[in-house]
């Protein structure tokens, strides 16, 4: 049965994501510049133990990172937000706290724990936030290029899985993930155009943060 409700339009995605209250939807029609919402399920019940462990574990991953990206862009917005730099900062937090809102839902109607490790990566991710926006507007933006390249990395990696597993199984959640991805592609380019290669020391900046988020992504899928 489908339910219909008015939606919070984003204009450069897709998807269309509803207050809370419409859980799980997409657009299917625009009445007047509003938006028809329809009910579905991001993922189809799963045939056996097996698939199970793939999608939480995925799931889990996805969150995880969601979840330290935003911590990420409230430490960059801490230390920046007054400057002429933080409304760029506060747009990407913007469409990074959609990404989290959404992996949230997902979380809590497939019933999939999210990481143990979430009380380290709220902390690890504003210090690393903090910290390079303390080198100033190019360390913040050199953090953004670093770890919005692995997520969108890790992102495609998914794509792959899923669109060689079974794509006509996953729609929706392949649908999810690259219009994620492109959000995450886009803040990467941002944070290049907006000097992030300037900042002393980038390559080895760039290379450390990289490794912590392998390491985070290998960690959160498991535990």
């Amino acid at each position: 049965m489908q339910r219909a409700a008015k939606c919070a339009l984003r204009p450069d995605l897709s998807l269309v994501f509803c207050p809370s209250s419409v859980r799980n939807c997409r657009a299917v029609n625009r009445v007047n510049g509003s938006v028809l919402c329809r009910r579905y399920s991001v993922l189809p019940p799963p045939r056996d133990k097996e698939e199970k462990a793939m999608l939480d574990s995925m799931l889990r991953v996805d969150h995880a990172g969601e979840y330290g990206a935003n911590r990420i862009y409230a430490g960059q917005m801490a230390v920046l937000g007054r400057t002429q730099t933080g409304p760029l900062i506060q747009h990407m937090w913007d469409q990074e706290k959609i990404h989290l809102e959404k992996f949230n839902e997902i979380l809590g109607e497939h019933r999939v724990r999210p990481t143990l490790l979430l009380p380290l990566w709220n902390i690890a991710g504003f210090a690393l936030g903090a910290c390079t926006a303390l080198l100033g507007k190019e360390g913040a933006m050199a953090c953004t290029v670093s770890v919005e390249e692995s997520i969108s990395e890790h992102y495609n990696s998914q794509i792959r899985t899923l669109m060689e597993t079974d794509p006509e199984r996953y729609t929706e959640l392949l649908q999810i993930i690259k219009e994620f991805r492109d959000d995450e592609i886009e803040h990467h380019d941002t944070g290049l155009e907006h000097d992030a290669e300037s900042v002393p020391g980038y390559f080895l900046l760039k290379t450390a943060i990289q490794v912590g988020c392998k390491a985070a992504i290998y960690i959160s899928q498991r535990i």
